[in-house]
């Protein structure tokens, strides 16, 4: 990417406008967090519900004050070991902070994305971006600048086109209660890696919130594709009950055979999480270019990334 295309993506920035940023989890949609009207274009531009709060993007470590204060020892640790990358920290907000960012509530999502266009816009702007993925609002999110282009057609802003996203999942968000360590999201980080990090420290699971969340991805329907999707653990026996449908499957590394399939994705053939996490929003995008009627998602081995990738076929399958 040459600097002339982020040059201009930071004076758009700067002039109150909406860009498409890479990050190494998917593509974002990005505005000055400093100014109401361009983050509340976020919001219109995807349909996204008011109560859904959005991630601030810093360029540093040292800019983690700025928009967050009172912030505990655990969440310190956390940042250090694992920014930039795809972990988001929830934490109590700087006064400056826009309430249209965080739906009104009194903490911050914050994380540093480690993707070279992505650090070099924000020391380029001036000021962190807010940015939530670059979809509409409960679509399949975006890993490439072409999933892009498809999801808003002639509505897509300005996009910095970064290549294919190297995590292709969403950042792991964190919370920080007077009872402990929450995590909010699954994602590229592994709970596990996290707890590792803090020393065996234990951490404490919520994922769903309806009505406030305190985070991004905790609403129970999301990452949804156009056909009806179906998060199954026997892909055999809904294949038996599909007569007359199109159907796609998508699958870990088992593959399926049917009359009834008319488009299968496998994600891993070897069977490794890293890969399917990675190939996972394309290949839904991918079926859900095929007119298909149903996709069956098959439910994948419930540790490490498989927990994220469930997590979000899950959300997507939830009517």
């Amino acid at each position: 990417m040459s600097s002339p295309e982020i040059s201009k993506a930071a004076k758009m920035l700067q002039q109150g406008e909406v860009v498409v940023i890479p990050t190494e989890t998917v593509y974002g949609l990005a505005a000055n967090i400093y100014d109401a009207t361009a983050v509340r274009s976020i919001f219109e531009l995807k349909g996204r519900p008011s109560n859904n709060p959005l991630i601030v993007h810093i360029k540093s470590f040292e800019v983690l004050s700025e928009v967050a204060k009172n912030i505990p020892d655990t969440a310190l640790k956390l940042a250090s070991h694992f920014w930039p990358g795809p972990l988001t920290l929830v934490l109590e907000k700087q006064d400056t902070i826009l309430d249209v960012i965080t739906a009104g509530g009194n903490t911050v999502a914050v994380r540093m994305p480690n993707h070279p266009i992505a650090l070099n816009l924000l020391q380029e702007t001036g000021f962190p971006l807010a940015a939530p993925s670059a979809n509409p609002s409960n679509y399949i999110s975006p890993t490439s600048a072409e999933n892009v282009r498809k999801a808003f057609g002639e509505r897509a802003p300005f996009i910095l086109d970064g290549g294919p996203c190297q995590k292709g999942i969403e950042s792991t968000v964190v919370g920080f209660k007077s009872d402990g360590v929450y995590l909010y999201r699954h994602g590229a980080i592994t709970k596990e890696a996290l707890e590792a990090a803090l020393d065996g420290v234990e951490i404490k699971t919520i994922t769903h919130e309806s009505a406030s969340p305190a985070s991004p991805g905790m609403l129970l329907k999301h990452y949804s594709p156009r056909a009806k999707l179906i998060h199954t653990a026997d892909v055999k026996q809904h294949l038996l009950n599909v007569q007359g449908k199109q159907v796609g499957v998508l699958s870990f590394n088992t593959h399926y055979t049917h009359p009834a399939i008319a488009h299968q994705l496998i994600l891993s053939p070897s069977g490794n999480l890293e890969e399917a996490a990675q190939g996972l929003f394309n290949a839904l995008y991918e079926l859900d270019s095929k007119g298909l009627d149903i996709i069956l998602a098959e439910v994948f081995p419930e540790e490490g990334l498989g927990l994220a990738i469930n997590d979000r076929l899950g959300r997507a399958a939830a009517e």
